[in-house]
């Protein structure tokens, strides 16, 4: 797994990722992690002005973002994607988040099925904030069927293979990743207040033995009818624990 870097300008711990998002990140003592999810998602830009705001509005700097939910119209070729990370990434840099060849912020990337916006958008984020009570709050970032520093396609899990075992298949390689962000975080999934699941395949089969087993069921499942972010993958989750959710 991964080291656990502190961001102490940020208030939180992240677990070494790769160029455009750590594979997740935890509150360090004396803080908590809060999530806001805008009504009407957000331009990129557009969104970055409004964390901005939001994050001065309770006396936060901006290096108190760690963790981001994006919005894409399809999913990217793998160019494509490099190409929208760099942009993106130029603004953690700017905000002082970025450094070292490390970013801290865990990220999750998506492609709406139906209703999907023009353009890459903010959908939600997380932040952290002064806390007295100890939160335990933890977001682990988005994970497709593909390991990191893999070859694309190559080592696509069940790669092209949408049939029920195929799923299986690529939900279980997904659920194991989760499961080892969350060690990796000190975490523990049935802790989580909210458990995530992006496909548009049929992911009833897979509900009780392959994902509720391991989450539990007392924050329940959110299935968002939309693909990963990169052309060629069919499943992605992530998973959380917050102190406070808000919609703007």
């Amino acid at each position: 797994m991964s080291d656990l870097i502190a961001f102490p300008d940020g208030g939180y711990a992240f677990l070494r990722g790769v160029f455009p998002y750590s594979q997740g990140v935890k509150a360090l003592s004396g803080y908590a992690i809060e999530r806001l999810r805008f009504a009407r998602p957000l331009p990129v830009a557009e969104g970055f002005r409004a964390i901005e705001a939001h994050l001065a509005s309770l006396g936060r700097p901006r290096t108190a973002l760690c963790a981001a939910e994006l919005r894409s119209p399809r999913p990217f070729s793998l160019s494509g994607f490099g190409a929208f990370n760099k942009a993106y990434v130029g603004v953690l840099q700017d905000w002082g988040i970025f450094r070292d060849d490390l970013n801290p912020v865990a990220r999750s990337n998506v492609a709406p099925a139906l209703e999907p916006p023009a353009e890459p958008c903010f959908y939600a984020f997380c932040y952290t904030v002064p806390a007295t009570a100890p939160a335990g709050s933890f977001v682990v970032a988005g994970s497709g069927e593909w390991p990191e520093g893999g070859r694309f396609p190559e080592d696509v899990v069940a790669r092209g293979d949408t049939s029920a075992a195929g799923l299986r298949t690529k939900a279980r390689w997904v659920c194991d990743m989760m499961q080892a962000r969350l060690a990796g975080l000190g975490g523990e999934w049935r802790a989580a207040s909210a458990t995530q699941v992006y496909t548009v395949h049929d992911l009833h089969p897979l509900i009780g033995d392959e994902i509720i087993a391991r989450a539990g069921n007392g924050a329940g499942l959110t299935w968002h009818y939309c693909r990963p972010p990169i052309e060629g993958l069919d499943y992605e989750m992530d998973v959380r624990r917050v102190s406070v959710e808000r919609i703007l």
